[in-house]
């Protein structure tokens, strides 16, 4: 049988922490930043995506020629491993050359005005320069980037009127390099900076080569001259690059005093030089600043303490995001001039904004998840959200517009599970402070928190279909089971089986027995009706994942074995197995509700998709005969087990807004700046500002106060005071 390639319908990511990750493709039509160890060409209009594959690891740096005909990215490796830089074509999307020159990790990727090298920086465990010719297909030259007597060089930026001429600046150096056509070696000049010491974490050069600026960690800027004639074919042998002040932003300036010089907070991360000789600046703490040059006349009043830098810009536009900035790129096209262009910022907190260059208003463009996503749910029934748990955040996602639509954070904590009730009013989600808490799915607010559900922190939680009964699964090897009412949540019993943690459980579909898997390799079935033991199954293994058949008669596991195994529910005895993975763990596992299908996804990084219900096995598959017979299985007594609850007990119901439930069903899947999601004021009209309108004082409303929107970080949150009956 053939198998197939799984088409992505949407993949939502960024990486934020590779600096100036985030280019512009000259054309104005794409955009172009890493994405895991991929490196990911979209569309600007459409948001299609396509994908350059070869790197073995994260990717570190990106970089795209001048003219836009080729792409290089660079990774990060293994302490004592090479790291390789690649340059891709861009039309082809195909990989034209690479090398592995530099150790550990590739700091800062670059191309010459002509595209006729590639320049790369090496890391802190390399520190050396390599000149790639990009039609030779070999290294030019290769040469250390800094002395012995100053710090790394972490950033590089070709110049743009000699081909063959870039700045390097790092830690206490700042230097200018020229390639000898005759002998194609480097020549570096160092410019004087004196007793300044700074150290360079971005630099920007202008259109006619004349003078640069160089961003500092202490948040000023070293303005400093090239001094290179304009001619590009003539000799820089007897030119020195010089510095020509420290530069900083003015602050409150009275009569007869110096002004005040204010600096960036966390550093200067990027500079734009614009056309009209004006600054765009980024910050460390999200600031983003057009600056303007201050002419003084006269000299500056003298202060007791000489200052180091000197206040010579002033602010004429300004806004802050959220989170470092990292890259900052222009996005211009021919349809696409002056006060219509937008300038993209790529954060460390993994999103893009687009500022509109003539109102300067702040866009959320993309966002994701900054670490791992522990854990992936959908509601019952509906397939159009779903939500995602990582570190610090519960998100709420639309599927067809691939946008956020909710999301729920909480600093400093991370979210090992999440899943929605059954009847669609409420997100609950387990945590590693040892906390279970659970949400309001339109507008992020707390209905309840159980505390110390677990002592080394809460890693799975599944729930019935009444929403009555909450069993979690804690580190320390304890599943414990809860009765879940509007008024109090209450503990049941405590089951102590397991040796390790507990990685997974999942509820039958009949509601009357739920599983759980161990990292001890041991596999339990508890009855929810006596709270007790039913049965255990052994593997030598680490469970990773465990699933219910959708009649409950069979389980589904996949551990550190590579294997996905079905066991009978009633004898605890080996169906058969598949080797799903020929590299790594199984991590999770999922069926359909038909039972055909499975899905795996593991350490190989690859997602997979099997038929459950094939008659001939496969080679891989190991057939082992039960003691019982399937149809044997299917007529044990199970009547006293599958009785069905009064309808008046299944009702649940989120405590502080009786008359007003959210339903998930209610969620807008359209994203807008300013979620409007409260029952209470239906009719207000999407994207204004939403102010509480006039209630009766017997009468609550269900959302958040103004200062706590869909982005909550509350200390109720942390402590689960907020709303709480």
């Amino acid at each position: 049988m053939d198998v197939k390639t799984l088409e992505p319908y949407a993949i939502i990511g960024f990486d934020g922490s590779a600096i100036k990750g985030l280019k512009v493709h000259p054309d104005g039509d794409h955009i172009i930043y890493p994405m895991g160890n991929k490196v990911c060409i979209q569309e600007w209009k459409n948001k299609k995506m396509h994908f350059l594959s070869g790197h073995t690891n994260s990717v570190s740096t990106v970089a795209v020629s001048p003219k836009g005909t080729y792409v290089g990215s660079g990774q990060i490796n293994h302490i004592g491993f090479k790291a390789s830089a690649k340059i891709w074509d861009f039309k082809k999307r195909i990989m034209i050359g690479s090398h592995e020159l530099h150790k550990v990790r590739v700091e800062a990727l670059s191309f010459s005005s002509d595209e006729r090298y590639m320049i790369s920086l090496g890391g802190r465990d390399d520190g050396c320069v390599v000149l790639w010719d990009c039609a030779g297909g070999s290294a030019t030259a290769t040469t250390a980037a800094s002395k012995l007597t100053t710090g790394d060089a972490v950033t590089l930026a070709p110049l743009n009127l000699r081909h063959s001429a870039f700045v390097t600046g790092g830690d206490s150096n700042l230097r200018v390099w020229n390639v000898r056509a005759e002998s194609k070696t480097l020549e570096v000049l160092d410019v004087s900076l004196g007793k300044l010491r700074r150290s360079v974490r971005c630099i920007a050069i202008s259109k006619d080569d004349a003078y640069g600026y160089a961003g500092t960690t202490t948040g000023d800027m070293i303005k400093f001259s090239i001094n290179f004639p304009a001619d590009p074919s003539a000799s820089v042998a007897n030119c020195k690059p010089s510095l020509i002040g420290c530069l900083a932003k003015c602050g409150q300036w009275k009569k007869n005093k110096a002004p005040e010089t204010i600096c960036y907070s966390q550093g200067i991360e990027a500079i734009l030089i614009m056309d009209d000789g004006c600054l765009i600046v980024g910050a460390g703490d999200g600031t983003v600043d057009v600056l303007d040059e201050i002419n003084w006349k006269g000299d500056f009043p003298k202060a007791k303490v000489a200052a180091p830098n000197k206040p010579h810009f002033k602010a004429l536009r300004t806004v802050k995001v959220p989170g470092c900035i990292t890259s900052m790129e222009l996005l211009e096209s021919p349809q696409r001039r002056g006060g219509q262009r937008l300038l993209l910022l790529g954060t460390r907190t993994s999103e893009i904004f687009s500022i509109d260059m003539a109102t300067f208003t702040l866009t959320l463009v993309v966002t994701c998840h900054r670490c791992a996503i522990n854990d992936i749910a959908f509601p019952r029934g509906m397939s159009g959200v779903f939500a995602t748990a990582g570190a610090g955040s519960v998100r709420v996602w639309c599927l067809q517009t691939a946008r956020e639509l909710l999301r729920i954070a909480l600093p400093n904590f991370s979210c090992s599970a999440v899943l929605f009730s059954g009847d669609g009013k409420s997100i609950v989600s387990a945590w590693n402070d040892g906390n279970i808490r659970a949400f309001t799915p339109l507008t992020g607010r707390l209905i309840y928190c159980i505390f110390n559900t677990h002592n080394k922190g809460t890693s799975a939680i599944d729930m019935t279909s009444d929403g009555r009964t909450l069993i979690s699964g804690g580190c320390e090897g304890q599943v414990r089971v809860w009765d879940i009412r509007p008024e109090c949540q209450s503990l049941k019993k405590v089951l102590k089986e397991h040796k390790s943690p507990v990685s997974a459980i999942q509820v039958s579909p009949n509601d009357t027995e739920a599983v759980s898997a161990g990292t001890d390799g041991s596999a339990i079935i508890w009855d929810l009706i006596s709270l007790s033991r039913r049965q255990v199954m052994y593997a030598n293994t680490l469970f990773m994942c465990i699933c219910y058949e959708p009649r409950g008669c069979q389980l589904l596991t996949g551990g550190t074995d590579r294997r996905v195994a079905y066991w009978e529910t009633a004898s605890g005895n080996l169906a058969r197995e598949l080797e799903a993975s020929k590299v790594g763990a199984i991590n999770g596992l999922h069926i359909t509700k038909d039972g055909e299908l499975f899905v795996t996804g593991g350490n190989d990084q690859m997602v997979k998709q099997y038929l459950s219900k094939e008659k001939p096995p496969s080679a891989t598959q190991k057939t082992v005969q039960s003691p019982k017979t399937l149809q044997q299985e299917l007529h044990l007594p199970l009547e006293d087990k599958t009785t069905k609850k009064p309808a008046t007990e299944r009702q649940f119901k989120v405590p502080a807004a009786p008359s007003k439930d959210e339903k998930i069903e209610a969620m807008n899947t359209s994203r807008s700046s300013v979620h409007s999601c409260c029952p209470c004021d239906v009719t207000q009209p999407q994207g204004s500002k939403v102010t509480s309108p006039v209630k009766a004082e017997t009468k609550k409303c269900c959302r958040p106060p103004d200062n706590l929107p869909t982005r909550t970080t509350s200390k109720d949150y942390i402590s689960g005071s907020g709303d709480r009956k």
